[in-house]
């Protein structure tokens, strides 16, 4: 979730940067970009995120990924939070077809058992 070179491969896009609290990040061939705030591994993440098409006024979105066992796997909860009221309906599916779909193929094809489940949109900035 974390590793730009991982990204890159199942994307198939540009990522950068490292995995430590502080340092900063692009993906997306830089149309996303960010820092990683919280980095707990196997447990917590939390990244602040913003992207080209945002208003240059606005500070960045909350992005927090939870992991916890569940069975044989790991349960993924993702909150992305304060993001623009105008992109939150392009946001929620950019994050279906562009980052969880090819993440489920990705990990399907080394073996994995992936679901996905969606229940809400980003939670948009009401500012």
């Amino acid at each position: 979730m974390t590793n730009a070179r991982q990204q890159a491969v199942f994307t198939e896009a540009h990522a950068s940067g490292v995995t430590r609290v502080g340092a900063r990040f692009t993906v997306w061939d830089d149309d996303i970009r960010g820092r990683h705030v919280v980095l707990i591994p196997g447990k917590r993440i939390v990244q602040e995120w913003q992207t080209r098409e945002w208003p240059s006024d606005m500070p960045p979105s909350l992005l927090e990924i939870k992991l916890q066992p569940s069975g044989r796997g790991t349960l993924l909860q993702v909150v992305h939070a304060n993001v623009p009221a105008q992109h939150a309906d392009d946001l929620r599916a950019g994050w279906i077809e562009y980052y969880w779909r090819p993440l489920k193929a990705w990990l399907e094809a080394r073996g994995g058992r992936v679901k996905l489940r969606s229940s809400q949109p980003p939670a948009a900035r009401t500012t």
